[in-house]
């Protein structure tokens, strides 16, 4: 895997420009912050979103993989003034659950996700290589 960070751009903070990667491809659907029996623990944007991402390491195991074969991850949140504002918070319970691997990443505000209770959704591909 090849992180991707053009020389003279500024240096992103809690993920990459680009990630270039060889080998098996590894698709996580999108992951919300409900625990193995799809019931929600808590409404906390943070405990729902630790939550999630410990979802997607569940099923990046079942393929072999870990936090560290991530090259993608899009992130679907309800409030992206909550998600703001919280962000120290969001990079503790990113690295308590993914570590310090920083994939390409987007985040995008969306009217509602699916399950009402849902504040966050997560998708990945990971690569696990050749």
């Amino acid at each position: 895997m090849k992180r991707l960070q053009p020389p003279d751009w500024a240096e992103p903070k809690g993920y990459a420009n680009g990630i270039a990667a060889r080998g098996t491809l590894v698709f996580v659907g999108g992951q919300i912050g409900w625990n193995a029996s799809s019931q929600f623990d808590s409404d906390d944007f943070i405990v729902q979103t630790e939550q999630a991402l410990r979802n997607v390491a569940t099923v990046l195991k079942e393929a072999g993989a870990g936090p560290e074969h991530m090259v993608r991850m899009t992130w679907y949140v309800v409030d992206r003034v909550e998600y703001n504002a919280r962000l120290k918070e969001l990079g503790q319970a990113y690295r308590t659950v993914m570590g310090r691997h920083f994939p390409a990443m987007s985040c995008v505000e969306v009217s509602a996700l699916m399950e009402e209770r849902a504040k966050v959704e997560i998708e990945v591909t990971a690569v696990l290589p050749d």
